[in-house]
């Protein structure tokens, strides 16, 4: 069983920061790939950004520049710093695990940027 637990959503003005944190635990071994995925209110979830096991990232053509993925080994935690934000980045933040064929979700952090 894996569980992967979330945090750093919340509120914030137009043009802020915010990070957010996932961390997994669990039976985790050969991590394909982790990530954030977004899901805003009436749309599709559509990815964000994603980080391989060898550090390769990938981005969603809307935030590159201003969000940067990372990931921590060790402590098996994935990070997202969202700068400049804006409020079409209002959504709800799923973190993502790929193991083998299998995908793992955390349970999403609601981020409102707003003035």
């Amino acid at each position: 069983q894996v569980q992967l637990v979330e945090s750093g959503g919340g509120s914030v003005q137009p043009g802020g920061s915010l990070r957010l944190s996932c961390a997994a635990s669990g039976s985790i071994f050969n991590i394909a790939r982790m990530g954030w995925y977004r899901q805003a209110s009436g749309k599709q979830r559509e990815s964000v950004a994603t980080i391989t096991s060898g550090g390769n990232t990938n981005y969603a053509d809307s935030v590159k520049g201003r969000f940067t993925i990372s990931r921590d080994n060790a402590r098996i935690t994935v990070y997202l710093q969202m700068n400049s934000l804006k409020p079409e980045d209002t959504a709800v933040y799923y973190c993502y695990l790929k193991i083998g064929y299998s995908d793992f979700w955390g349970q999403g952090t609601q981020i409102t940027v707003s003035s």
